[in-house]
C-alpha cells in the first residue's frame, strides 16, 4: 500500500510572492483567466477558477488589539480523506487514490457539478466550454515519478513544505508550539476530522474562521446513502431500462417480419 503523502502550508511563513500560482499554471499547462476584473486588490483572483487551481488569499484585517494583519492563505483542493466529491459522483470520475491525492478523471467527468454542490470546501469548478469540472490534482503526475508537487517546489518562503503526512503532521506540530511562544494563543494545525482529514494541511496563526474556513466541515451521511444504495439502484434500473427498450424494439422487429409475410 503506497504511502500517505500530504502538503503543509505554513501560513505565518507565506510572503504571498505567488510563486506557486505561477509553478501550478506552468505545470498543468492553464491558461490566464482574462476576464478576471481588477478590483483594486493585490489579491490576483476572487475565487478559485476552471483554470486557476491555486489561490494566495490576501486579506487585510486590524485584529482585537489594534494591530494590523496581512493574512496570506493558500487556497485549493483539500484532497479529503473522505471526500464527499468522489463520493457524491454520478459519473465516479473522482478517484482517491492510495497516496490520499482525489483526482479527476477528464474522460469520465461530464460537467455535472455535483462534486461543487458536495464539498464543503466549495474548490472544484466546472469549466463550461469543456464541461469538466477542475481542480487541484497534488501533482499526482509529478509524485508518481518521485518529485514534489510544483508548488511547494518552487515556494520562497518555504511556507510549502511536502512529505509524508506523519512528517508533516510532526511539522506542523512544532510550528503551532512555537506560534504559540510567540504570543499566537489560537495557532492550530487545520486538520478537520469531520472529513476523515485533509492532504493539504495548514499552520494558522489565528482560528480558521479567520481565514475563511469552516472550524469543522463535514462529509455528509447522505453521501454514504447515496454511494452505498442509490447509485447502485440507479444503475440496475438503468439497466433494466435499456433491457426493456431493447426487448420492446425486437418483439415490434419480430411483429414487423410477421406482418411481411
Amino acid at each position: 500500500m503506497a504511502q500517505e503523502i500530504a502538503m503543509l502550508h505554513d501560513v505565518a511563513r507565506c510572503s504571498a510572492c505567488r510563486a506557486c500560482m505561477v509553478a501550478c499554471k506552468q505545470w498543468h499547462d492553464l491558461p490566464a483567466d482574462m476576464s478576471t476584473p481588477f478590483e483594486g486588490q493585490y489579491q490576483s483572483h476572487k475565487e478559485l477558477t476552471p483554470t486557476t487551481w491555486n489561490l494566495i488569499q490576501m486579506n487585510e484585517r486590524v485584529d482585537s488589539e489594534g494591530k494590523f494583519h496581512w493574512d496570506f492563505f493558500k487556497r485549493q483542493c483539500m484532497h479529503c480523506a473522505d471526500p464527499a466529491c468522489a463520493k457524491g459522483c454520478p459519473e465516479e470520475a473522482i478517484t482517491k487514490l492510495e497516496n490520499g491525492a482525489v483526482v479527476i478523471d477528464e474522460d469520465k467527468c461530464v460537467g455535472c457539478g455535483y462534486c461543487t454542490h458536495n464539498c464543503p470546501f466549495s474548490v472544484p469548478k466546472v469549466d463550461r466550454e469543456k464541461n469538466k469540472s477542475t481542480k487541484c490534482d497534488l501533482c499526482f503526475d509529478r509524485i508518481a515519478e518521485g518529485m514534489e508537487p510544483a508548488c511547494s517546489k518552487t515556494c520562497t518562503a518555504d511556507a510549502i513544505r511536502f512529505g509524508t503526512k506523519e512528517e508533516m503532521l510532526k511539522r506542523a506540530e512544532k510550528r503551532v508550539a512555537i506560534l504559540k511562544e510567540e504570543g499566537y494563543k489560537d495557532a492550530n494545525v487545520y486538520n478537520p476530522q469531520g472529513v476523515g482529514g485533509i492532504h493539504m494541511l495548514y499552520v494558522l496563526p489565528e482560528k480558521p474562521s479567520v481565514y475563511d474556513l469552516p472550524e469543522n466541515p463535514q462529509t455528509p451521511d447522505s453521501i454514504d446513502l447515496w454511494k452505498d444504495i442509490v447509485r447502485p439502484i440507479g444503475k440496475i434500473a438503468g439497466a433494466g431500462a435499456l433491457v426493456g427498450v431493447l426487448g420492446m424494439a425486437a418483439l415490434k422487429g419480430m411483429a414487423s417480419k410477421k406482418e411481411e409475410k
